[in-house]
This record gives structure tokens, sequence and C-alpha cells, in this order.
């Protein structure tokens, strides 16, 4: 498959065979990939924050981590990362979080908006969105657990390399929140490389 883009402020979704290679790239840097993946067999099954983190033993995920799901079973490794500094703490920007975090800004639907409609096709509905693994966004965490949601560190071709270790959903956008991409948007590219 060659090199797909993503528009910015927008989402897509696809399947992912279990063995097949996923590659996300930031072709302009400093853009943020939010990344959700289902059980293609039941979508009740889908990725989890509190899991990844359980038995990953951290919140920062890079190569060498694997990403699980709520039912304890290993969805996608991470292969490769260019980049070191991701997010899987926050959940998809949405309507509310313009209102909250941006209230002189136009509303917009945000990354839970896109990833509900490009999930739609698979008859995932938008209940079933949980924290997404926010790739390529920066979050600092502070001793006192105070959270500040920083510039990504991203560069132009920047990219991180996904191994699905099982047959999944995977949904990705180019996020629509100004605060996480520094005040820009932008597109993200992938491609599925095995």
């Amino acid at each position: 498959m060659r090199e797909q883009e993503i528009p910015p402020r927008s989402g897509t979704a696809f399947r992912l065979a279990k063995g097949q290679v996923l590659r996300v790239i930031d072709p302009k840097g400093m853009q943020v990939s939010d990344m959700l993946a289902y059980a293609a067999d039941d979508s009740r099954e889908v990725i989890s924050a509190g899991r990844t983190f359980d038995y990953e033993e951290t919140i920062r995920l890079t190569a060498g981590n694997r990403l699980w799901s709520n039912r304890s079973n290993v969805m996608l490794d991470i292969v490769e990362d260019s980049v070191g500094r991701h997010d899987f703490l926050l959940t998809p920007c949405s309507e509310a979080t313009f209102r909250h975090f941006y209230p002189e800004l136009p509303v917009h639907r945000g990354c839970f908006g896109n990833l509900a409609e490009a999930l739609s096709e698979y008859g995932i509905e938008a209940d079933d969105i949980p924290v997404a693994f926010n790739i390529f966004m920066n979050v600092d965490v502070a001793p006192n657990g105070k959270i500040q949601v920083l510039p990504p560190t991203s560069n132009p071709g920047d990219y991180m390399i996904l191994e699905a270790l099982a047959d999944l959903i995977i949904a990705l956008t180019a996020c629509s929140a100004e605060q996480s991409n520094n005040g820009t948007f932008k597109p993200i590219h992938y491609e599925i490389l095995a």
C-alpha cells in the first residue's frame, strides 16, 4: 500500500491484519495523530490505556513496548519510534473540549467526532471510543501530578512503526486541537508495510 494522507482535522479507519505493519508519519512536524485499535471480530475488545500502563509498567511508551486491550490481549507492538514522546493519558478532543479550552474559537467536532465518523462504517458507535493512543503528543506530568500539553517534539518525517499482533480495526486522525499541535493543523501520513 502506498503512503496515504489524512487531511488536517480529519480521520480515517481501516483493517490491519495480524502480522501487518503500520507506519504513522508526521510529514511536516509537530502534528499529533490519535490512534484507536479494536479487535476485528469483536469491537467490544478495544485498546486500553489502563491495561497498557499496567502491563508495560510505564506511561512513556516507545519502541519495545506493546499496546494492550481491555481484555488483556496484546494488540500492537511498537517496532520503531523516531520521536519517543507520545501520550496515552488524554481523551480525544471533542466539541466539549473546544467549548472548555477554546471558548473564543469556533467549535470543532475534533478527533472524537472524526473517529466516530470513520468508525461508523464498522458499526462502532461514539460511546465505544476510549482514550486514544496519541502518537507524537507531548504531555508533561509534573511531580505534583499536574498535566500540561506541550508542543510535539516530532520533526518533519518522524514516524512510528507498529506491528499488528491480532486482526484489528484501526482508526487514525490528524488532530484538531490547537494546543496539541503548537497552534497549526497539518496532515498525517500512514502506510501499511506488509
